[in-house]
């Protein structure tokens, strides 16, 4: 291969393992084994999801264990993704104030255990426009907190008007700010979007990304999903960071779903070597 550089690197988000963080799949996995998971898998960075140690926020001891676990097993942390906060386009000015201010401990929280993002919601109401003004209010002002922390906040296509590509490329460009981005997602647009374009139009933002994915054929190729198609916008746009593994499918254990995605993004990097 003369020493071709590795396209993209591969990170696992603990969405992934769902099903085992709650219990609803066997073996149940508790939250802090989550670095040890992925490095049995070879896998070298995690993405947290704070519905996993929702009350731990502010718990310095446990979020010490968890860097510890991270930094044993020779895992890089890279975000982590925050739900439940409340909505940052809140119609309601007091409610927008209450989400911005409800993500400043996991801006603590990243920091310390040594992310470059926290993943937020970009909920709203309204009609387009007054969601777009509401949730660049929102942005702005949790961005600019996150200034301080050195750290980016991004927005994943997450429903609602946050899975139009063209209303979440107008916000973050309104936002204006360098650490404000996106987290494309090969998923979560409405059936009638063109995923492959709608990704293309939030990878100049863009400050991660997740590899999606629900079943394979015999080739170990995505079913709903062109991933050669995809991984090819991604890396053509220039970016340079992780691509996350999402698997969420229910053909495949979450375990079989996770190394089926591996193996399939594994395979996309030798063909790009290759060509």
């Amino acid at each position: 291969m003369g020493g071709s550089k590795v396209p993209f690197k591969i990170s696992l988000a603990q969405w992934s393992w769902h099903r085992r963080l709650r219990g609803q799949q066997q073996p149940k996995m508790d939250n802090l084994d989550f670095a040890a998971g992925a490095r049995k898998y070879g896998i070298e960075a995690v993405e947290y999801v704070n519905q996993f140690f929702k009350d731990k926020a502010e718990d310095t001891g446990y979020l010490a264990e968890m860097k510890k676990r991270a930094k044993n097993n020779g895992v890089e942390s890279v975000l982590i993704m925050c739900d439940g906060e409340g909505n940052l386009g809140d119609p309601d000015s007091q409610r927008r104030t209450q989400a911005v201010e409800n993500h400043y401990k996991w801006l603590e929280a990243a920091k310390y255990l040594g992310c470059h993002s926290i993943r937020v919601n970009a909920g709203s109401r309204g009609t387009y426009d007054e969601q777009l003004k509401l949730a660049t209010d929102g942005l702005q002002r949790l961005s600019a907190k996150a200034i301080e922390y050195k750290l980016n906040v991004i927005v994943e296509n997450h429903g609602g008007l946050s899975s139009n590509s063209q209303w979440l490329t107008r916000v973050i460009k309104k936002v204006g700010l360098p650490n404000c981005g996106t987290l494309p997602d090969f998923g979560n647009f409405p059936p009638v979007a063109d995923k492959y374009i709608s990704v293309e139009m939030l990878m100049p933002f863009a400050k991660g990304v997740s590899a999606k994915s629900y079943d394979f054929d015999e080739n170990g190729d995505e079913t709903k999903i062109d991933f050669y198609r995809m991984m090819k916008i991604v890396v053509d746009s220039g970016y340079k960071g992780y691509v996350d593994i999402e698997y969420e499918g229910n053909g495949l254990s979450e375990n079989d779903g996770i190394i089926a995605t591996n193996k399939l993004l594994k395979k996309i990097q030798q063909q790009m070597m290759n060509a």
